[in-house]
C-alpha cells in the first residue's frame, strides 16, 4: 500500500487525502498546464552534524527523478496521514540512516547534549516552520519547477555510525560549515537549491557543541 498524504491548499486548509504517487502526478500536470502548483503536503527536513559541527549531506542517487546526483540536506521526509513532524523525523532516521533519535524541546536539547552519549542516539530540535516553503526541483531532463511544502526544519547531533540504507542516496559526505560555504560558492550546481537556502538561513545553528 502506498503512502497516504494529507493535501492542503495554499492557505493551509486540508482539502483531502491522496496517495503519494497520485499527488505528484497531479501537481506535475497542474504545473505543466498552468506554470504553478496550488496544493501542498507536509514534510520534515534535517541538517545533521557531529559534535565537532561537521554537517552530514546526502548525495542524491542519479536515478532520482528530481535533483539527481546533487548534494542535499541530510534528510527530507513526507509526513504521512495522521503522523506528526516529529514522528516522521524519527521514522526517516531509522529507515534511512539506521540510528535512533530523540526530538527535544530547546531546554531539554541543551541539557541532553551535555549528558548523552551521542555515539548511541541522535538528539534533535526544531528550528523553524514555514507554511509555504518553496522547493526548487530539477528533473532529469533539466526542467525546473517550484513545489510548495508545509515544512518543519530540525538540526541535530550524532556521533555514531550511519549509512543510507534505503536506496534514496548514493552516499554521504561531511563538511565543516566554512568548507561547505566555499564549495557552494565555487560549485553551486553540485547542490540543491533547498540546501543552499538552508545553509544561508540557518547558519547560526550549524556550530560545534560547546564544551563545558
Amino acid at each position: 500500500m502506498g503512502e497516504k498524504l494529507e493535501v492542503y491548499d495554499l492557505d493551509s486548509e486540508l482539502i483531502g487525502i491522496e496517495d503519494r504517487k497520485e499527488f505528484y502526478a497531479n501537481i506535475k500536470k497542474e504545473f505543466k498546464k498552468t506554470g504553478k502548483i496550488t496544493k501542498k503536503v507536509k514534510r520534515a527536513v534535517l541538517l545533521l552534524m557531529n559534535a565537532k559541527g561537521k554537517i552530514v549531506l546526502q548525495k542524491r542517487n542519479l536515478s532520482k527523478n528530481e535533483n539527481p546526483g546533487l548534494y542535499d540536506k541530510t534528510i527530507g521526509g513526507h509526513v504521512e496521514e495522521g503522523d506528526s513532524y516529529e514522528l516522521t523525523l524519527i521514522k526517516e532516521c531509522s529507515e534511512e540512516l539506521g540510528f535512533p533519535v530523540s526530538v527535544l524541546s530547546e531546554e531539554d536539547f541543551s541539557r541532553a547534549l551535555r549528558k548523552t552519549d551521542l555515539r548511541i542516539i541522535g538528539l534533535f530540535k526544531e528550528i523553524d516552520y514555514q507554511s509555504n516553503f518553496l522547493s526548487t526541483r530539477i528533473s532529469q531532463n533539466n526542467k525546473q519547477f517550484i513545489q510548495p511544502y508545509m515544512q518543519t526544519t530540525y538540526i541535530g547531533y550524532y556521533n555514531g555510525p550511519m549509512q543510507f540504507i534505503d536506496g534514496e542516496s548514493s552516499g554521504i559526505e561531511m563538511f565543516h560549515l566554512d568548507e561547505l560555504k566555499k564549495e557552494i560558492k565555487d560549485n553551486p550546481k553540485k547542490f540543491t537549491e533547498d540546501l543552499k537556502f538552508m545553509i544561508k538561513e540557518y547558519e547560526k545553528f550549524l556550530v560545534p557543541i560547546k564544551q563545558d
